[in-house]
């Protein structure tokens, strides 16, 4: 029985630079790139995660198929087809010690292999990743923004589904479930969903796995998200966790509701106002605090008894939280989460997160790239 080490040796092969006119590769840049993978000891780890059995079919180990996957992602390519020709590099087989090129075959017949543990395998050695680099941080208090986000895809591609599609009415998507440290620009952990998953689905188990994770040292965890989230289970998970947390409120009869309520006027030149309320769902075990802020959108001209009168058209925002502040000090750290929605865009942007190569499987859904 052999072992991956003798071809990877947990790390991947760093080539001295040189540039000639008989040697120049596109790929380039990927040297630098394995210089970080090795100090980060991500090879080392996926070698010790999937070690291969050496008998007289294996060509080429399982951590070379991983990491000739990963590696490609950094050059925007994602079809498995094209990673066989990239494979084919002078450069690439250099890094990864391959003496061929690694057919579309043997990465599909491996990915497939790999089976439902081998996600989750990964996604744990990920997870474990980052929370050590937020030990490492030295922070001990963490704002934590999870979200969510539909992309559309092309064709039949497992595990995508029709549902609501605000960019392509009636096309398949996915439908991710990310979290971020804000203090860190760190995109902390994922789970990949069908595109019929609605926002909030399994964000209590999702949470979970969040939360057995994070390093003794954080001491304070503050959770944001926006009205997809607002769920009566999440509230209590959170204050089961004693995090202090933020949630915009979505409720179908939330404009009627407001509308009753009495206003303090806080800014009589911007016309401001806030109130606060008791609310329980019927689902809820007990009521809690709601605190909303009422703006001016636009003033509008109407008649009123033959009269013409400039009135406000009013725009709402209301809450739920832990924080002891009114409607206004919770509306301006709301807004603050606007920085995470790019961060979003940038994954989405990088790294090809929206359609893995990898059969990823959380619940009933597993998806496979073509």
């Amino acid at each position: 029985m052999k072992n991956t080490k003798k071809k990877l040796k947990g790390k991947s092969r760093v080539v001295k630079y040189s540039f000639t006119s008989n040697n120049i590769t596109k790929y380039s840049g990927l040297n630098t790139v394995a210089k970080y993978m090795n100090k980060q000891g991500i090879v080392k780890s996926i070698s010790t995660l999937f070690p291969t059995e050496w008998h007289s079919a294996p060509k080429f180990g399982v951590n070379q198929v991983l990491i000739s996957i990963a590696m490609p992602s950094f050059c925007g390519i994602n079809r498995i087809c094209k990673i066989a020709s990239f494979t084919g590099d002078g450069l690439v087989r250099a890094l990864l010690k391959l003496d061929k090129a690694i057919n579309k075959n043997v990465i599909s017949a491996t990915l497939k292999k790999l089976g439902q543990g081998g996600p989750l395998k990964l996604q744990m050695l990920l997870l474990s990743k980052n929370a050590r680099w937020l030990n490492e941080s030295g922070l001990e208090s963490i704002t934590l923004d999870v979200d969510s986000k539909v992309k559309s895809v092309c064709g039949n591609q497992q595990g995508a589904a029709k549902e609501f599609n605000s960019t392509k009415k009636g096309a398949k998507s996915y439908h991710p479930l990310l979290v971020f440290v804000s203090e860190m620009k760190l995109l902390y952990h994922t789970w990949f969903r069908t595109g019929s998953a609605y926002t909030a689905n399994g964000i209590v188990d999702f949470l979970k796995e969040v939360e057995a994770s994070l390093p003794k040292n954080i001491a304070k965890v503050f959770f944001r998200a926006d009205s997809g989230f607002f769920s009566g289970k999440l509230f209590d998970l959170l204050e089961s966790f004693d995090w202090n947390y933020l949630v915009k409120v979505k409720l179908k009869n939330l404009a009627v509701l407001l509308k009753k309520q009495e206003w303090e006027v806080i800014d009589k030149q911007k016309d401001i106002a806030i109130c606060v309320f008791s609310y329980k769902a019927g689902s809820w075990k007990e009521a809690r605090i709601l605190k909303a802020i009422r703006t001016v959108k636009e003033y509008v001209e109407t008649g009123f008894f033959g009269e013409s009168k400039i009135v406000p058209v009013y725009q709402y925002a209301c809450y739920i939280s832990t924080y002891e502040l009114d409607a206004a000090g919770l509306h301006k750290i709301y807004k603050q989460r606007s920085t995470s929605e790019t961060w979003i865009e940038q994954v989405k942007g990088h790294m090809l997160w929206q359609e893995p190569l990898l059969p990823v499987t959380f619940g009933q859904t597993t998806s496979f790239g073509s």
